[in-house]
């Protein structure tokens, strides 16, 4: 142990997982100490090229190592930057008396980070010993040796159920006359409707009294109430309160984020492109986009075909949103072929997120579907590439993830709601209801 560790100083064991999610990871340990098992480098050298997030975390990953350890050796315990943190090493594969490759049967890496812990856990009796990884069956395995485990909780967002439903209110019990007021004017100071309540930017609201009831939004930027109708865009018209706030968002130029979240069917793709439509001349391109996540644990590499066949599975989902609404319209209607005209000429694009990963967006109407499938570093360097005139729509279900190392606390799109909201750029709304079908309805409401 580090000559200055005491008893109370934890030692965490880190797996590739956690590296590959936040680079900076081993950082974040306040004064405890932290051990990076050599198989996890081994295993970084394998993810270290290519473009994705993943490979940018090795990267960056292992250039931090390097200038941490410019003046030490890597086994040696090595002081981390500031002095309310704590040591680090890399851990070379250790002889146990209990070998982790032998109790499970099988040669592995995930069992050569287990043995790493068990090493650790024997030779440091004194300090409490945790495996920290994202990989939920490996933190299993671990406990099942006695290796105490977690998830990596930085970042992890606490309530995930009052998070979500930020961005809508219900007031009931208004006198009626202040409803009128709101439907005679369209648009009133707040404190004629809210009173002494707290104000937050973009927020929606279901005004009722017993007489009579209204849709409005809060301005912050002029601290009034607007009433929301249920506007009609591109053909599409909102089928409740819900989808009317969301349309309302991304039909409101002063709003350049928004986030809409809801279960399968509830019209959140629907309703932004259907809103992108609509703002067609307000913007040099549409972008929709979604990041590919193959539903086995093979690469699409191993699906047939060239690139394009082997990516259009994925992006039907998308194509089947622009037909429906197309198909609002006769073929012999304008509004039927312009969109034709928008695909051809590029000026409506539909395509994987990895295509679209580092271009610059100025003046681009740009909508991510499924976005809880992307990490916190994704969202950010989505966002971080808007230019002027730039407007980003988040649409996914926080509990409906994909990727094997997120989940409904550590994603992009609970991240991003978590951190920005209340502010006068972003809105957030989630859709309760779905409204593909009464049998849809059965199926998220019953099963």
């Amino acid at each position: 142990m580090p000559k200055s560790a005491s008893k109370n100083q934890k030692i965490f064991v880190l797996d590739t997982s956690v590296i590959l999610y936040a680079h900076n990871a081993i950082m974040n340990f306040a004064e405890h100490d932290v051990v990076i098992p050599i198989t996890v480098l081994e295993e970084l050298d394998q993810f270290k090229k290519g473009n994705d997030t993943k490979n940018y975390e090795a990267r960056e990953f292992i250039r931090l190592l390097d200038k941490l350890s410019e003046e030490h050796m890597i086994h040696e315990w090595t002081p981390l930057n500031g002095k309310t943190k704590g040591h680090f090493k890399v851990l070379m594969n250790p002889d146990n008396r209990l070998n982790a490759n032998e109790i499970f049967g099988e040669e592995k890496n995930d069992h050569k980070i287990l043995n790493a812990a068990l090493h650790l856990k024997q030779k440091e009796q004194d300090r409490k010993v945790i495996l920290v990884s994202k990989d939920i069956n490996l933190r299993l395995k671990a406990k099942s040796l006695d290796i105490h485990a977690e998830d990596y909780e930085t970042g992890k967002i606490k309530n995930i159920s009052e998070l979500e439903n930020t961005g809508k209110y219900l007031l009931e019990g208004l006198d009626s006359e202040k409803i009128n007021l709101l439907y005679d004017s369209h648009e009133v100071e707040a404190k004629h409707i809210l009173g002494t309540r707290k104000r937050k930017a973009n927020a929606f609201y279901i005004l009722k009294s017993n007489k009579n009831s209204v849709l409005a939004h809060y301005n912050a930027e002029n601290n009034t109430m607007e009433r929301v109708d249920k506007a009609t865009a591109y053909q599409v018209k909102p089928r409740n309160a819900e989808q009317a706030f969301a349309l309302h968002a991304i039909l409101n130029p002063r709003i350049k984020l928004v986030t809409i979240q809801g279960v399968a069917g509830t019209g959140k793709t629907l309703l932004a492109l259907a809103g992108a439509l609509e703002q067609r001349q307000d913007y040099k391109q549409i972008f929709l986009a979604r990041p590919i996540v193959p539903l086995s644990n093979k690469d699409i590499g191993y699906l047939p075909g060239d690139i394009k066949s082997k990516l259009n599975p994925y992006m039907e989902p998308l194509w089947d949103n622009l037909k429906f609404i197309q198909h609002q319209f006769k073929e012999s209607d304008k509004e039927f072929q312009r969109i034709n005209d928008m695909v051809t000429q590029e000026k409506l694009l539909i395509q994987p997120l990895a295509y679209i990963r580092g271009r610059s967006l100025s003046n681009i109407f740009f909508i991510i579907d499924e976005a809880q499938n992307l990490t916190p570093h994704e969202i950010k360097t989505i966002i971080s590439r808007a230019g002027e005139n730039t407007k980003i729509i988040f649409t996914g279900d926080v509990h409906q993830i994909d990727t094997p190392y997120l989940d409904a606390q550590s994603n992009g799109l609970s991240y991003l709601i978590d951190r920005v909201k209340d502010h006068p750029l972003y809105a957030h709304i989630k859709l309760e209801k779905g409204e593909r079908s009464e049998l849809a309805n059965l199926a998220n409401e019953l099963l």
